[in-house]
């Protein structure tokens, strides 16, 4: 296990090689990418303690989508077993990962506010109320603020669940080599970022509006249909991701 350097086109040729890893098999990297957002959705909306909850599992959760994506990567017949074979490898340091990144994200909410004033603390824990009528509050500083200290925190956790639960670390070496894979690899990850701006933000509005124009019905279905694309090839570009930097052979290495 040793990070490589890649050069800046990778990060576009990720969101490539995801769509061709879709195209091999669709249906189950669909199950997979929406069981996952759903399991952590129903998770969040359990009073008082869902999101806590589904932070601590949503490495676990995540482990299995990536579990997922690496087997149809092998040619493997593949079940829907294997979303949840993240709790079957190293689950408490996977678990831990989840709670350093729920309190790191905490930290970085209080944080924002030396910048607006508490603005966004008060609107995320549902003390401030956004009135859709009338003006908007100013969050500029603070969103710059949110943002800027989320990214160190991003890289900490974006490759940790795979190195706690493919090569058993520790969580907190886990998410110190995550963060020192994505500084090594800071060039290809924001052609990646800007890619995956493009597919998801851009690109989708830009073909509903086109379909819209011919037929609304066309523009209706795109709605429907474009998310059973564009989300599970998010999902296996981000395995791509990680089998790339890591130098992950697919027919060797532990997988649970």
């Amino acid at each position: 296990m040793q990070a490589r350097r890649l050069p800046l086109q990778r990060g576009w040729g990720w969101i490539a090689d995801g769509l061709r890893l879709w195209r091999r098999n669709p249906a189950v990297l669909i199950f997979a990418s929406f069981t996952y957002m759903l399991t952590l959705l129903v998770l969040g909306s359990i009073p008082l303690i869902g999101q806590v909850i589904a932070y601590l599992l949503m490495p676990v959760m995540s482990l299995g989508v990536l579990n997922t994506c690496r087997a149809v990567d092998e040619g493997r017949k593949v079940g829907p077993d294997v979303l949840f074979s993240g709790f079957k490898s190293n689950v408490p340091q996977l678990v831990a990962i989840g709670g350093i990144y729920l309190a790191a994200s905490i930290v970085v909410l209080m944080l924002t506010a030396l910048f607006d004033d508490g603005m966004i603390l008060r609107i995320m824990t549902g003390q401030e109320e956004l009135d859709p009528e009338g003006p908007l509050p100013d969050l500029g500083a603070g969103l710059f603020a949110a943002v800027a200290l989320s990214l160190p925190v991003l890289a900490a956790y974006w490759f940790a669940p795979i190195l706690a639960g493919w090569w058993k670390v520790p969580a907190a070496k886990a998410m110190f080599f995550s963060f020192y894979a994505c500084v090594q690899n800071w060039r290809p990850l924001l052609a990646f970022g800007a890619s995956l701006l493009v597919m998801l933000g851009m690109l989708p509005s830009f073909i509903v509006n086109i379909a819209g124009m011919i037929s609304p019905l066309l523009s209706t279905l795109l709605v429907l249909v474009l998310p059973l694309v564009l989300i599970p090839v998010t999902f296996a570009s981000f395995y791509v991701n990680a089998r790339d930097v890591f130098g992950i052979d697919t027919h060797d290495g532990p997988i649970a």
